[in-house]
C-alpha cells in the first residue's frame, strides 16, 4: 500500500522507533525532486501534495509524515537552493570564503527549475503575506548562517573589526548576486564578475 511507503518489506523483531528516524531517506529525496519537477511543471497555486506524492511515487502519507503543508515543503526545498548544500566555507581568507559561497549560490540559481520556481514563489509572494513572510524567513536564516559564520571567522582572522553590524554585513554578502539572477534575472554573469563581486564585497566587509 503506498501510505506504508517508508516502512521495510520485512517487520523487524524489535520495536521500530516512532518519528523521524523511521523515515527513509531515498523517499524524502524522491518527495524533493518531485516538488522540483510540480513546481516547474505547473506553478506553485496549481501543485498539490497529491500531485507530488503521485510523481515521487510514493502515498500522501509519506509526504505528510514529513510536511504538514504544501507551503512547509516548498519553503523546504527552497532553503536547500538557497545555499546550495553549502557548509560554511573555512579557506582561510574571507575574499576566497565569499568566492566559494558565490561559485555555488551562482551554480544553484542557474538550475533550470530553480530559474523557474523561485520567480512563481515571489509572484505567489506579493499576493499572499504569509507566503511572503514564510519565503523571506526561509532564504534569510539559510543565507545568515553562511554568511554569519563567514563574518566571524573574518573576525577571527583580524580581517574585519569585531562588532560589525550582522544585518548589513548579509544584505551586502547575500544581495548583490540575488539581485543579479533572482530579480532581475540577468541572462548569465560577465566573466570574472564573481571574483570582482567577492573582492569588492570583502572591501565593503572591511569598511563596517
Amino acid at each position: 500500500m503506498t501510505t506504508n511507503a517508508d516502512e521495510p518489506a520485512t517487520r523487524p523483531r524489535r520495536r521500530t522507533p516512532a518519528g523521524a528516524a523511521v523515515l527513509r531517506e531515498d523517499v524524502t529525496e524522491a518527495i524533493r525532486a518531485a516538488v522540483f519537477e510540480e513546481l516547474a511543471a505547473v506553478g506553485y497555486a496549481r501543485m498539490s501534495i497529491e500531485g507530488i506524492a503521485r510523481r515521487a511515487g510514493v502515498g500522501k502519507t509519506a509526504v505528510y509524515r514529513r510536511w504538514r503543508s504544501k507551503l512547509h515543503l516548498v519553503l523546504d526545498v527552497v532553503s536547500a537552493v538557497a545555499v546550495g548544500g553549502l557548509p560554511v566555507p573555512d579557506t582561510g581568507s574571507l575574499e576566497q570564503d565569499l568566492r566559494l559561497l558565490y561559485e555555488v549560490t551562482a551554480r544553484a540559481l542557474r538550475h533550470p527549475l530553480a530559474s523557474q520556481i523561485l520567480p512563481d514563489l515571489q509572484a505567489e509572494a506579493a499576493r499572499s503575506p504569509e507566503i511572503a513572510e514564510a519565503v523571506q524567513q526561509a532564504l534569510r536564516d539559510g543565507q545568515a548562517g553562511v554568511a554569519s559564520g563567514i563574518v566571524a571567522a573574518a573576525e577571527r582572522r583580524g580581517e574585519i573589526r569585531p562588532g560589525a553590524d550582522r544585518d548589513l554585513a548579509l544584505d551586502l554578502i547575500s544581495g548583490p548576486l540575488y539581485w543579479r539572477s533572482v530579480v532581475i534575472r540577468a541572462p548569465g554573469l560577465p566573466k570574472d564578475h564573481l571574483e570582482t563581486l567577492s573582492r569588492a564585497t570583502a572591501q565593503a566587509l572591511r569598511a563596517l
